[in-house]
């Protein structure tokens, strides 16, 4: 249920969809950009999201989920890396790789988005793991063209 949520954000980010993106947020959820940008609410990060898909296409997230774990009861975290396509190309930009961390929690037995946070993969002095992270996500984008 959990990557089902994470993969509707990841799918409402690819078509530009704000609504989509923000579908399965909580009402107070909180949404930290690549930036460091800090959103509260579903309705303000919709329409911060909707400012950003206006002003042009985006780059598409290829994503590799890492580790999906209950952290309390009711309560799940989803950690992954992400990294992004421009349009128009296939090859994906290792200054742009992400660590991405979804935490859901069900209330009256919906799941919903608490925290998404997409935070860049620099690894400063660790060119090796860039490396590896960015191979392994071209070979995701790659099979998912295939």
């Amino acid at each position: 249920m959990i990557e089902s949520l994470y993969r509707s954000l990841i799918d409402g980010w690819n078509a530009g969809d704000a609504a989509a993106m923000t579908r399965d947020f909580a009402d107070d959820a909180h949404m930290i950009g690549f930036d460091g940008s800090e959103i509260t609410g579903r309705d303000h990060a919709r329409q911060y999201l909707a400012s950003i898909f206006a002003d042009h296409k985006v780059a598409s997230f290829v994503t590799l989920v890492r580790e999906v774990r209950e952290i309390a009861p009711n309560v799940v975290l989803l950690h992954a890396h992400a990294g992004m396509l421009p349009p128009g190309e296939s090859t994906i930009k290792p200054e742009r790789n992400a660590v991405q961390t979804l935490v859901a929690v069900q209330r009256a037995g919906a799941w919903q988005v608490v925290l998404f946070q997409n935070t860049p993969a620099a690894w400063h002095g660790r060119e090796d793991d860039v490396k590896a992270l960015t191979a392994e996500l071209q070979a995701e984008a790659d099979t998912l063209r295939a």
